[in-house]
């Protein structure tokens, strides 16, 4: 059945297609049609959604409930990112498979709720402190947003860590002819939980890269979750070598995955002198500039990122070989731009940018190339 729904409300249906069972957020555009829709769906599965007070609860009654069984989802924009910070720490230090949507808009603070940017997308990378790894994924449709959704509660479990899901104001509330019965069925998701034994150790890994299964409900032990330095345990510590190989663990459990994960997209000839880079609903823009460019004899390929975190670097060298110039497009400063830069050295890395609220047209990606 043919559907025309926009991307909030795909990822509403990705998310209870994943089996999430669990909701909470706190109002804010755009990303408020998705605590409605979860309000008014999960209760008919028989999950739970909660309006909390505001965003440093909601992304807490989260992380409780997944310690407590249940797979969970929230969402937010930019303010309300500001606001989970502390907690996304607490998810990574406690290895909380937890999937969160930032529905981007312009900014900075509060900017303008009602206009659109790609001005997040330094901050999920670095929104904790510590520096650690984040794993995030950027759909440029409604239907990718609904498959994205799934693909992030995936590598939530895999990775026992939070994923974020990066939609921006224009892809989360335009709507598009979906048709998600030609949609091959979704694989179920599978969480691993320890067996109730008094031997289990919550965070116990013999490798860095091991990710130990989450711990059971009920059973004999008493499970310890703290935002504070642990061993395998859960107990705190200062000893030097256990805190270097949790720190460790949390890094390389990610990175060690990183590939079999990447994605990036390419449309048009292998070895193209030039290259449209972008993602979201810019790579849009890209692919329309492509169209255009190539009517007037130019040979250009258009990569399209899917993989934002960690960077792709391998498949964005890959896309780029033969790229003598490379146009970025999308509508912040040139946030990842700077990391097209320190992947692609020695190439002519040109940014496409608009922070004004309106989508980037394809006239100012050909203006950047030279094309006339």
């Amino acid at each position: 059945m043919v559907q025309f729904i926009d991307g909030n409300e795909a990822v509403v249906q990705g998310a209870l297609a994943s089996g999430c069972d669990f909701f909470a957020g706190y109002p804010i555009t755009p990303a408020s049609s998705i605590l409605i829709g979860m309000v008014e769906s999960l209760p008919g599965v028989g999950g739970i959604a909660v309006e909390g007070e505001d965003e440093i609860a909601s992304i807490g009654f989260c992380i409780g409930a997944v310690m407590a069984g249940r797979r969970a989802l929230t969402a937010t924009s930019g303010p309300g990112l500001s606001l989970y910070s502390e907690n996304v720490g607490l998810a990574i230090m406690g290895e909380t498979p937890l999937v969160i949507v930032d529905v981007q808009r312009q900014g900075p603070a509060t900017g303008s709720a009602t206009m659109g940017a790609q001005g997040d997308v330094q901050f999920v990378r670095w929104c904790t402190s510590g520096g650690y790894p984040t794993i995030a994924l950027a759909p440029t449709s409604a239907l990718e947003c609904y498959l994205f959704t799934h693909r992030a509660f995936e590598l939530a479990e895999e990775c026992r860590t939070p994923v974020f899901l990066m939609l921006d104001k224009e892809l989360a509330q335009t709507r598009e002819r979906v048709d998600l019965s030609e949609v091959p069925p979704l694989p179920p998701i599978v969480r691993r939980t320890a067996p109730a034994d008094p031997k289990f150790r919550p965070y116990a890994f013999r490798d860095p890269s091991e990710v130990t299964p989450l711990s059971p409900l009920g059973g004999p032990n008493i499970l310890r979750y703290t935002t504070s330095m642990h061993d395998q345990d859960g107990y705190l510590t200062k000893d030097r070598e256990t805190i270097q190989a949790m720190m460790e663990h949390l890094e390389r459990k990610i990175l060690a995955r990183a590939d079999s994960f990447a994605r990036v997209d390419v449309d048009g000839p292998e070895g193209a002198p030039l290259v449209f880079l972008s993602y979201g609903i810019s790579a849009r823009s890209a692919l329309a500039a492509a169209r255009q460019a190539r009517e007037r004899g130019t040979e250009v390929s258009v990569a399209t990122v899917k993989t934002l975190w960690p960077v792709p670097e391998r498949k964005i060298r890959e896309a780029c070989r033969g790229a003598q110039t490379v146009v970025v497009v999308e509508q912040n400063l040139g946030d990842y731009a700077r990391e097209i830069q320190r992947v692609l050295p020695g190439k002519d890395v040109r940014l496409a940018r608009r922070m004004d609220g309106r989508l980037i047209p394809p006239s100012l990606v050909l203006k950047t190339a030279g094309i006339a």
